[in-house]
């Protein structure tokens, strides 16, 4: 997922640190937190851009994308990447946040939550965008849980369903935070819970930015090179920001996963509710509906 890989990374550490045992550092856990939270932000402005580009809020759409590479300013000052950052790994993370670098997250979401205002004004609130998206690709919660939705398609519902609440991992469970839901499980539903999850993820990165504790980051494996995972089959999962992601991995012993299965949450919504949803739907609303959905093609893709 090019958009957003680094949960990829997430659940690849989670599988073999399950598999082998590996305790994470309280510290690594936080720094895993706050990065996967940037990372959702810039995921969610990247979906912002995609969908009010094809509505032809071409002003908002150069917003987002602006806003997004202040996101991917900070991975690369951490990771040396913009797009792929290799930064998650089995025991921790690759290195620790440097000198400054907490003040300079603090500084870009300020940044990008002092224009909301402006977003909500020229978008959000917008009769245009309300007139376009209502009532557009709508499905029910029960309709949502039958086909696979998981994520916004089925937050969009009015379900309160986040791996992140119901399954806690990494540092999630140390702060409070909601999980945003809206009710009539269309595209304007959809487009408006991205909005309001970004708000929430802000506020949660400001939260595990104060209650971080000092500490190493790295449970450091002996002689990596040379490492075996023991045998066995691990299924772990996160929640992505297109919603749940999960792996199943298989060792046999050896320095490399035998089986490594992925459950992607475009899949359901690209095959499955994408197919139902197009059925009889005005070749206008092709991109409206398919967007909403919050679908990446690579993720579909076996």
């Amino acid at each position: 997922n090019v958009v957003e890989p680094d949960s990829m990374e997430m659940i690849y550490a989670m599988a073999v640190e399950k598999l082998a045992q590996i305790e994470v550092p309280e510290r690594a856990h936080f720094v895993r937190s706050i990065y996967l939270e940037l990372a959702r932000v810039g995921s969610h402005l990247f979906g912002l851009w995609a969908y009010a580009n094809m509505l032809g809020f071409d002003t908002v759409a150069q917003w987002a994308m602006y806003h997004r590479d202040l996101i991917l300013d900070l991975f690369e000052e951490l990771t040396g990447g913009r797009v792929y950052h290799i930064y998650i790994w089995p025991g921790g993370v690759r290195r620790d946040f440097p000198p400054g670098f907490k003040d300079k997250i603090v500084n870009t979401l300020h940044s990008i939550g002092g224009c909301v205002p402006d977003y909500d004004s020229t978008f959000f609130n917008n009769r245009l965008f309300y007139e376009r998206a209502n009532g557009i690709g709508k499905i029910s919660q029960e309709q949502a849980k039958q086909w696979g939705a998981t994520g916004q398609t089925l937050r969009a519902t009015g379900m309160k369903f986040d791996i992140r609440k119901v399954e806690p991992y990494a540092a999630y469970s140390k702060v409070d935070w909601d999980v945003p839901v809206r009710e009539d499980g269309d595209a304007y539903s959809r487009v408006w819970v991205i909005r309001d999850e970004m708000i929430e993820s802000v506020h949660m990165i400001f939260k595990l930015l104060d209650a971080m504790p000092e500490g190493p980051v790295y449970n450091r494996i002996p002689n990596p090179f040379k490492w075996k995972v023991p045998k066995g089959d691990a299924y772990v999962r996160c929640e992505s920001s297109r919603g749940e992601l999960g792996l199943y991995m298989v060792s046999n012993g050896g320095d490399k996963p035998y089986r490594a299965h992925f459950r992607t949450p475009s899949y359901p919504n690209g095959l499955i509710i994408l197919e139902k949803l197009l059925k009889n739907a005005s070749i206008a609303d092709v991109g409206n509906i398919m967007i909403s959905l919050y679908v990446v093609a690579p993720e579909i893709d076996r």
